[in-house]
């Protein structure tokens, strides 16, 4: 892997250069592009000529939906300890999210008017789920819970199908659990084009959530305004912070668990106040890739995706840390909680050597849908207030609105919007 020092000269721009996102390829911009234009123009033909076409499935329009009778199938055909499991997972995201419901509020101005906020659910999501080789069961658990909390009245389900039309039995299990049942067997930029613009079938949301591939996110992009939608998410990312006394077996595990993502543009970081943990970690990731099934491609993300940096302190660690913005961070050291209290980017923190990513991505409560590419210094991983909005609410009477006359007229002048303090004027006259 790559190892950086940060006591050298060049450092920062080296860091940035390889923090830094790599542009939109300008092939998949054009063909999502075209995807878009095609099912804006053409509707659920379209999406069944570009379902054929990328994923070699042949649907009628009518087939897009799953149908109840599969959703109980599938439900049926998962083992009880799977959905036993998935129940568990779905539980601790509940119970974690109950503490960030937004509550509706009122009070007073310094004019003596009644101000507040309300809160609604989005009336209409989708949500794009993963399937082929890494059907994401994991991530129905980490959106489609919220969007149930919310009481979004109306969830959209896309996933892609499976060469033979069938979709992927946990992931109609987990949905089943949920008691979601718009869920439709398609995928690819196709899917975010549909929900995006809406067809005959599919119906058109008011936000997009979930991860994808390029093609995917580019989709959610371009409709961007158009719809609403949580997050651009780009290659998944890990930041470990490790010192002379971690566990290398840990280290080399959790950077080999991030490797098996498995695109080839995954950024690993290994942010250590020890050379020799890195060399020792070195050592150990041929060894234990191949304890792993695709040891070879493992290595080649680690290869071109892991740099190590070393750093002579805690303080150090976290301004690389903060600078990097990672999706999921790791503190492998003593005292984990203090060196978390200086931690202002990481779109998770995964506290102690015992706290491996893992345990985030499937089943510890907060949703896996983070920020990724350094978006972590502005925004935030997925939250129950994501699948609502919020209006302001404000009511003067009389006297308050005399309190605020002079202000309202003061500003009418500045901006020269006579039209503006005349229309509360009129009514105190």
């Amino acid at each position: 892997m790559k190892i950086l020092n940060f006591a050298a000269k060049n450092f920062w721009r080296e860091l940035e250069r390889v923090c830094r996102p790599a542009a939109v390829d300008p092939s998949v911009r054009a063909a999502v592009e075209s995807v878009i234009a095609d099912v804006r123009e053409r509707g659920d033909a379209a999406v069944a000529q570009l379902t054929k076409k990328f994923d070699g499935v042949d649907l009628s329009p009518k087939k897009f939906q799953v149908s109840a009778e599969e959703m109980r199938r599938a439900r049926m055909s998962v083992s009880r300890q799977y959905r036993a499991s998935i129940s568990s997972a779905i539980k601790c995201v509940k119970e974690f999210h109950a503490h960030t419901y937004p509550k509706n509020w009122r009070a007073k101005n310094p004019h003596g008017a009644t101000v507040g906020e309300n809160f609604y659910p989005i009336e209409r999501v989708g949500i794009y789920i993963p399937g082929g080789n890494a059907p994401l069961v994991s991530t129905v658990v980490m959106t489609a819970t919220l969007a149930k909390m919310a009481g979004c009245k109306q969830i959209c389900v896309c996933t892609p199908p499976a060469k033979d039309g069938s979709v992927n039995a946990h992931i109609l299990c987990a949905l089943g659990l949920l008691g979601i049942s718009s869920v439709y067997r398609v995928g690819g930029a196709q899917a975010i084009a549909a929900m995006g613009v809406g067809t005959k079938t599919i119906p058109r949301v008011d936000k997009i959530f979930g991860p994808g591939n390029a093609y995917v996110i580019e989709a959610k992009r371009q409709l961007f305004g158009e719809v609403g939608c949580d997050l651009l998410p780009g290659p998944s990312e890990e930041l470990i912070v490790a010192d002379a006394d971690s566990d290398a077996r840990f280290v080399a595990a959790d950077l080999l668990s991030q490797a098996e993502h498995g695109t080839g543009r995954e950024k690993i970081y290994l942010v250590s106040l020890s050379k020799g943990l890195v060399d020792k970690v070195c050592k150990m990731l041929p060894k234990m890739a191949e304890e792993l099934p695709h040891a070879d491609k493992l290595l080649r993300v680690i290869e071109n995706g892991c740099t190590a940096v070393i750093v002579e302190s805690q303080a150090q660690a976290a301004e690389v840390a903060n600078f990097v913005a990672p999706e999921h961070m790791e503190l492998h050291v003593k005292d984990a909680e203090r060196l978390a209290g200086k931690i202002s980017t990481a779109g998770a923190i995964l506290c102690g050597e015992d706290t491996p990513t893992v345990l985030g991505d499937f089943t510890a409560g907060p949703s896996h849908t983070l920020p990724t590419g350094g978006t972590g210094r502005f925004s935030s991983g997925l939250r129950l207030s994501d699948f609502m909005r919020r209006s302001s609410f404000v009511k003067y009477g009389k006297l308050s609105a005399r309190k605020a006359l002079k202000a309202v007229e003061d500003f009418g002048k500045m901006e020269m919007l006579e039209a503006h303090a005349r229309s509360l004027r009129i009514r105190l006259k």
